[in-house]
This record gives structure tokens, C-alpha cells and sequence, in this order.
């Protein structure tokens, strides 16, 4: 059934992770905001994940319910644990719930690539003739971790759900790239799959900014001291080791560097590289009002990532109008093209002389934070982000 751009349609986005449980990465508020936004311009947004909230807990809500006008069906999730082994949602009873939902609507949205959910569901959707659009999230690269067992993927599994796919969603023309290229070593089939670049959204959040920084500076003891802030999960290719090297080299004695998120595995590698300095303050995971005082409290925001395809995280940083200092491998050369920040190389030295600048310089970092918070603003809204889905939607209706 063919549909115009703008006329409702019914959506099912299939992820194996969905708010709250953020704790497994940016993709599960990318899922979120872009549902969201879905339901605010009128379609109707059904999205299908496990239980899990984490590698231990799982949601102790209804297994469907309507938050803030999505349907979240929620199935369990046999073993979260494997997602710290092996980066391997096991979800249960989701083929099923497929073959009971997918009917009733009109595209499948499928998010990361390499999933059991999308082994399940996608053979379905193919079935009734519904079309299958992929966001990656970053999640093609080989390099980017556990690089073997993506490689024996791709040998056994990959190329009969990349030959179902009908559009693919980049994050990146760097992304659409490697897409294209992955898509031409599996094969042809007689309707091409389609591919576009889409970027991540954040939406500014409205709140008392210099309230929370207030609060979350007495908190952590922060004083008035100027903040390098880093959001994310402690995991080799974050580059965290590289950003505490970077931040002690830089020699900024009143400042401090806050490190924000949930180990998985580095930390008492990163604590040893901080080595006590009292500058250095690891909060944990945070979350809600929490999450948002950090950003508050930030001055700067540093990710010398080495794998990223958009990182969420980086996106909420340059809304809250905080400067940038990234890695290429950030994908948001943006932030250095319109002034928001710089881009450079993910080692301590480059890191630690863009640190080093924006640290003593008070007036620099104002304005670049400005700038960062218009970028945002003019390339990053969730609403813009889904208007370009409509059109991916509609053109496969």
C-alpha cells in the first residue's frame, strides 16, 4: 500500500535493548528518540526489545505497555550476560511475537546489525511482503571489537539477513559507504537494497541549567574548577585510557576530569593509569536528573573514541553547549567545520594540547560552546531525523 510522507503509518522497530535500559549504550536512546519522534508527528510506534535493563537486572514492568505513546513490547531475554561476552542479545518468544504483530503494520525497523532478533524477525517480514529498513548504529565495522566472531557472522549469517534488507540507514556517509561495499561481498538479489545517511537526533532538555550544575558540582566536590566531562561505557574502543593520559599530560592543575559511565571491564585499568590523582573522579553509571546534572556541570566534553558510528553521548554534549574535543572516529568532523570544538587523533598528545587550550581559555570555551549548542540545534533534532524516515518509509510503501 502505497503512502505519502506525513500520512500515519504503523511502525515496528525491533532492538534488543529499549529504554530504560540505557546502560547498554547510546542505540537505546537513539531507538527512543526516534520513536518518539515518530509518535509526536502521528504514526503509530510499536516497538518490540527484550527485558533486560542491564548485564544482571531485568525490567519489573508490564511486558506491554504505552510509554509516552510507543507500545513497548518487552520478551525475555535468556541470558544478559552474554552481551558483556560476546556483544549477544538472547532473546525468547520473539519470533513469535513477530508473526503475531507484523500484519498489522507497514515497514520493520531493525536496529544493529548483527542480532538474533533480526535472524528471527526479518525471514517474517519478508514473508508477508513487509519492507525492512536497517539502522547499523555503527555496528558493521570488523574493527570495532570482537572482530573474529563478526567475521565467522558474516560467513554463516549475515548475507541472508543483508539480502532482506530494503533500505539501509547510515549514521554517516562513511557508514553508507562501508555499507554498500559490505552489501556488494554478499551477493545481488532482484531488488536492490537501498542506502541513505540519516544522523542521530537529541532533543535540548529544559531544565535549570545552572541549578543542576550547582547541585552536581557540590555533590562531586567539583568546586568551581573547570570540568572535562566524558559519557559513555568504560570499554576499550571509548578511548578512556587515552583521555586520562590526555587530561594528566595537559598539566591544568584546578581542573578535573569526570568520567561518567558503566564499566565493562576497564576500570581498575583506568584507575591505575589515575594513579590517585584526586582530580580524576569516576561517578558510575547515571542516569534521569543525574545524567543531566553532568552535563550541566561539564565544560568540555572529550570522546577519543576509535569506533563510533554516532555517539549519542557527544550529540547531548554539544546541546547543553558544551565545546568538543573528538577522534575521527566520532564521525562528527562537523564540530570542528563550524567552530564547536576540535577533531583530532585519538592520542594523549593531540588530546592533551586541544584540552590544554580549552582549559585556560574561558572566553574560547564560550564560544565555542555556542556554537556547539546551534549545531546541535540546526542539524541534530529528533524531529528533522524523522521527517527523513518518513521519506525512507513512504518510499517503500
Amino acid at each position: 500500500m502505497w503512502k505519502q510522507a506525513g500520512e500515519a503509518m504503523r511502525i515496528l522497530h525491533l532492538t534488543p535493548y529499549y529504554a530504560p535500559a540505557y546502560a547498554f549504550g547510546g542505540v537505546v536512546r537513539a531507538v527512543e528518540g526516534m520513536a518518539a519522534a515518530l509518535v509526536k508527528r502521528g504514526h503509530e510506534v510499536t516497538v518490540l526489545t527484550t527485558d533486560a535493563l542491564d548485564q544482571r537486572r531485568r525490567y519489573d514492568g508490564p511486558p506491554d505497555d504505552m510509554i509516552d505513546g510507543v507500545r513497548v513490547l518487552r520478551r525475555p531475554n535468556a541470558w544478559p550476560w552474554l552481551r558483556g561476552r560476546l556483544n549477544l542479545s538472547t532473546p525468547r518468544n520473539m519470533k513469535r511475537t513477530a508473526e503475531a504483530i507484523l500484519p498489522a503494520v507497514d515497514v520493520l525497523h531493525v536496529h544493529e546489525f548483527r542480532t538474533l532478533e533480526n535472524l528471527l524477525a526479518a525471514p517474517v517480514a519478508q514473508k508477508l511482503g513487509k519492507p525492512i529498513v536497517l539502522s547499523p548504529h555503527g555496528t558493521l565495522n570488523l574493527e570495532t571489537g570482537r572482530g573474529r566472531l563478526k567475521t565467522v557472522w558474516d560467513r554463516l549469517l549475515s548475507p541472508g539477513l543483508a539480502l532482506r534488507l530494503d533500505h539501509v540507514a547510515a549514521l554517516t556517509e562513511a557508514e553508507r559507504a562501508e555499507a554498500e561495499n559490505l552489501w556488494r561481498n554478499f551477493g545481488k538479489r532482484q531488488r536492490p537494497t537501498r542506502f541513505s545517511v540519516i544522523p542521530n537526533g537529541v532533543d535540548r532538555p529544559e531544565i535549570d541549567q545552572r541549578r543542576m550544575a550547582a547541585d552536581f558540582r557540590a555533590r562531586y566536590a567539583l568546586g568551581d574548577s573547570p570540568v572535562v566531562l566524558f559519557m559513555g561505557r568504560l570499554q576499550a574502543r571509548k578511548g578512556v585510557d587515552v583521555l586520562i593520559q590526555a587530561f594528566i599530560a595537559a598539566g591544568v592543575e584546578d581542573a578535573r576530569l569526570l568520567i561518567v559511565g558503566p564499566d565493562e571491564g576497564m576500570l581498575p585499568r583506568l584507575r591505575a593509569l589515575a594513579a590517585g590523582d584526586p582530580r580524576i573522579v569516576f561517578t558510575g553509571y547515571l542516569d534521569g536528573d543525574a545524567r543531566l546534572g553532568a552535563l550541566a556541570a561539564g565544560d568540555i566534553f572529550a570522546l577519543p573514541a576509535t569506533g563510533e558510528g554516532q555517539p549519542i553521548a557527544a550529540l547531548e554534549a554539544l546541546a547543553a553547549g558544551l565545546p568538543a574535543v573528538l577522534s575521527p572516529g566520532c564521525n562528527l568532523d562537523e564540530v570542528a567545520e563550524t567552530g564547536a570544538g576540535f577533531v583530532v587523533e585519538a592520542t594523549a598528545a593531540a588530546f592533551a594540547n586541544q584540552l590544554g587550550l580549552l582549559l585556560i581559555d574561558v572566553e574560547l570555551r564560550a564560544a565555542m560552546g555556542q556554537r556547539a549548542r546551534r549545531l546541535a540545534e540546526a542539524r541534530y533534532e529528533w524531529d528533522q531525523v524523522a521527517m527523513q524516515l518518513e521519506e525512507v518509509y513512504a518510499g517503500l510503501l
